[in-house]
């Protein structure tokens, strides 16, 4: 179970619409307890990819490494990886899961003609041959 609190919720879905029609990327900050995880901050990465951004994400590893210190500077944990689809459905391709990390949640924002439209949470197995799908909470307001 993830749950995303009301501040980087509207942060992660400002950020996908304000990229649209391109993919945006970032991190997600917080902490883990018995009940799960808790998304307290958001931090949008840039998109690294060098070609078409609007199927494609690419985040850059001294950006992973930025946000990883981030998050211990707060005494937090990087939690996991948001990312957006642009006008196409909240699911997590064979791409996502290749580049994928098994340790991290990977939420994906469906845009859907500039607007957030829904969502879904991945956890990818060690090998990075399927991911099951995480519950997922956010402020529906």
């Amino acid at each position: 179970m993830i749950e995303i609190e009301l501040q980087p919720w509207q942060q992660m879905t400002a950020h996908a619409e304000a990229t649209y029609p391109n993919e945006c990327c970032g991190a997600m900050l917080g902490s883990t307890d018995e009940n799960g995880k808790t998304v307290t901050v958001a931090l949008a990465l840039d998109n690294a990819s060098t070609g078409s951004q609007r199927a494609r994400y690419e985040l850059r590893p001294e950006d992973l490494l930025k946000a990883d210190r981030e998050a211990r500077s707060r005494k937090l944990e990087l939690i996991g990886i948001y990312h957006s689809h642009p006008d196409c459905d909240a699911y997590f391709s064979e791409t996502d899961l290749k580049n994928s990390c098994p340790w991290y949640s990977f939420v994906v924002l469906s845009v859907q003609r500039g607007r957030f439209d829904h969502a879904n949470c991945w956890l990818p197995d060690a090998e990075q041959t399927h991911a099951e799908k995480e519950e997922l909470s956010w402020p529906k307001s």
